[in-house]
């Protein structure tokens, strides 16, 4: 791994240490990033929320709610990451490094989450709420207020309730990999129309609405 800048993602770091924390993963051993991602990730919403409210102040709460999801949503955060070069940064352990962990959406958007935590912890938050900001510019320009569209569970729940159809189930087929990078398997039913899809990701959540897209493209296939 290329040697720690201090000034690095857009932050000159006072203490160089806590951006070493943040890039270094699980599998490298302690001190690891997992602590920095939980405040990173709280970190995260509350800039990105606060930022909508104030670019669009008349959209109502299901809009700004959409707008957010799409913004701190995992394929977004590892797509920002790549965008700043992350990965080769990050400090792996062996089998990660062997298996290309420093390429995975989930650990590039697990340590984006830490750097940010890393930032406001080195610096405040008026800092955090800046370095957040320029990394998101492209993302937020893109977006339009009121046409980012529903995720695909809500779609799938829409498009059923419109016809009166009973709501779908999800199925937990089956779980991979360690504690820290898992991935789900699940299955999305539908009992009228009788229709079934799978789906996986590194969340449950994530993996019902892979199924849930799987199943919305078999119903207007």
């Amino acid at each position: 791994m290329p040697a720690t800048s201090t000034e690095s993602f857009g932050h000159s770091f006072a203490d160089p240490g806590l951006l070493a924390r943040a890039l270094t993963h699980r599998s490298a051993g302690a001190p690891h990033n997992e602590r920095l991602e939980f405040l990173g990730d709280a970190l995260l919403g509350m800039i990105v929320a606060e930022v909508l409210f104030q670019r669009w102040p008349r959209a109502d709460e299901g809009a700004l709610t959409r707008a957010r999801a799409e913004l701190v949503r995992e394929s977004t955060l590892a797509r920002i990451a790549r965008r700043l070069d992350l990965g080769p940064r990050l400090k792996l352990g062996p089998g990660e490094m062997k298996s290309g962990g420093h390429r995975r959406d989930s650990i590039l958007a697990d340590a984006l989450e830490a750097i940010i935590a890393a930032v406001y912890l080195d610096a405040g938050p008026d800092a955090c709420r800046s370095v957040v900001l320029a990394w998101f510019e492209p993302e937020l320009d893109q977006l339009v207020v009121g046409k980012v569209e529903k995720d695909p569970k809500t779609r799938l729940q829409e498009w059923l309730q419109a016809r009166q159809h009973p709501l779908p189930s999800y199925e937990l087929l089956g779980e991979s990999g360690s504690d820290h990078d898992k991935t789900f398997q699940v299955r999305c039913v539908l009992s009228v129309p009788e229709v079934s899809a799978e789906g996986e990701g590194s969340s449950r959540r994530g993996a019902e609405q892979q199924a849930a897209e799987a199943v919305l493209g078999l119903l207007q296939a």
